[in-house]
């Protein structure tokens, strides 16, 4: 890009700061419009509740900002990347993407986005595709050179089906093919596509993996959203009340960049709210199976409403039978059957400091925004510093903590 092209990309960000959700909108409208198929590859929920076109408009607004050098962004390249290739995105739908982008930009903006503007976009966005579908092949590359990987999607059978909780079902999926499964980092998630009649479309979605690699199956842990008519739910409450053992379904290979660091024997604290324990559980069971734990501190804080909602909770309590050094702390919304270790009300890290604050520990906080946002400023606040703290949000990323 010449100079002058990049400082038109610059000159733009103050639109996209207080129009870029409005732009999003009319793009994604737009291209479902001329491009009904890839409705098939786009979460229908994360469209009506705002979340794609909020988390585009954040990427689009970041890469302006940072037209100069891209580089910065590579990390956030990385976890777009491992989103992307789950969802089987090739180069082809770049091209779709971007012609819809630049007219969307010229549909919205009017008489003030000149031929020079929308020139400067185009080459701004094929160097942007570029640098992401390199990335993405070599995902794609790395996931197929595994034993047992795969790119794309694959049958799997779901050969147990096991009620966790009130709310959360386990699923076990072997590979229809009878062959062996690619190992994943614990904290990685795969893609389960469905067809959903509702919405006449296939739907896919992202769950985390809830046990540590075995070779054989994967296990998802999904929480039913009691009485969801919305897309967000359906795929959901779709598993739950119509997938049985026996039947088949697609999956992706595991990706995502929110993962256990193994190697490293510092002590490890994990806190969760709700479903988010799942990705944890993986990392926990690992750090179990493979380390010498009875000298490495491990906190486990877990927050939900109740015991009947309370998933692995059974298994948690065989986990600290193996391991001497895993304390755990449990939450409970409402008041229940109180034990040792378990409090009333919502997760509160300050009710917990000295198995929370331990030095040079690895936080690992998975949950929704605000749950995040609340515990990363309290360890912030109190003097853990910000990379020691690693935390994934469910959906498209909308949390930004400096």
């Amino acid at each position: 890009m010449t100079e002058n092209q990049k400082n038109l990309v610059k000159a733009t960000v103050p639109i996209l700061k207080e129009h870029g959700v409005l732009l999003t909108t009319h793009f994604y409208k737009r291209m479902f419009e001329h491009n009904p198929e890839l409705k098939h590859m786009f979460n229908m929920g994360n469209q009506q509740n705002k979340k794609q076109q909020t988390a585009l408009a954040m990427a689009v607004l970041a890469y302006a900002e940072h037209i100069e050098d891209p580089s910065v962004l590579l990390p956030v390249v990385n976890s777009i990347g491992h989103k992307h290739t789950s969802l089987d995105i090739r180069p082809e739908h770049y091209a779709i993407v971007g012609k819809h982008l630049i007219a969307s930009i010229k549909e919205v903006l009017g008489d003030s986005a000149s031929n020079e503007l929308l020139e400067a976009w185009t080459i701004a966005y094929e160097q942007l595709a570029g640098l992401m579908t390199g990335h993405e092949q070599s995902i794609y590359q790395q996931q197929t050179e595994k034993k047992g990987g795969w790119a794309g999607w694959r049958p799997f059978v779901v050969k147990q089906k096991v009620k966790e909780s009130e709310e959360i079902t386990s699923f076990y999926l072997y590979p229809s093919d009878g062959g062996p499964v690619a190992d994943y980092i614990p904290g990685q998630y795969i893609s389960v596509r469905l067809f959903l009649p509702e919405l006449n479309l296939l739907q896919p979605r992202q769950y985390s993996l809830s046990c540590a690699p075995n070779g054989q199956y994967y296990r998802i842990s999904v929480k039913r959203e009691t009485g969801s008519e919305h897309p967000d739910g359906m795929i959901s409450n779709r598993l739950h009340q119509h997938i049985e053992e026996g039947n088949v379904i697609d999956l992706s290979a595991p990706a995502g960049t929110f993962v256990l660091d193994a190697q490293k024997s510092n002590p490890k604290v994990f806190i969760s709210g709700g479903v988010g324990q799942t990705p944890l559980m993986a990392m926990l069971e690992e750090l179990i199976a493979k380390n010498n734990t009875d000298s490495l501190p491990i906190t486990w804080i877990h927050g939900c409403k109740g015991t009947t909602v309370h998933a692995f909770k059974d298994r948690l309590q065989e986990l600290q039978e193996y391991s001497i050094s895993l304390k755990k702390h449990i939450f409970y919304d409402s008041k229940d059957q109180m034990v040792a270790n378990t409090y009333q009300g919502w997760v509160d890290l300050s009710l917990i400091k000295d198995d929370v604050l331990l030095p040079n520990a690895d936080f690992y906080i998975c949950g929704p925004a605000p749950f995040i946002s609340k515990h990363y400023n309290f360890l912030v606040e109190n003097g853990i510093t910000k990379q020691q703290i690693y935390f994934e949000e469910f959906g498209p990323a909308s949390l930004q903590l400096n």
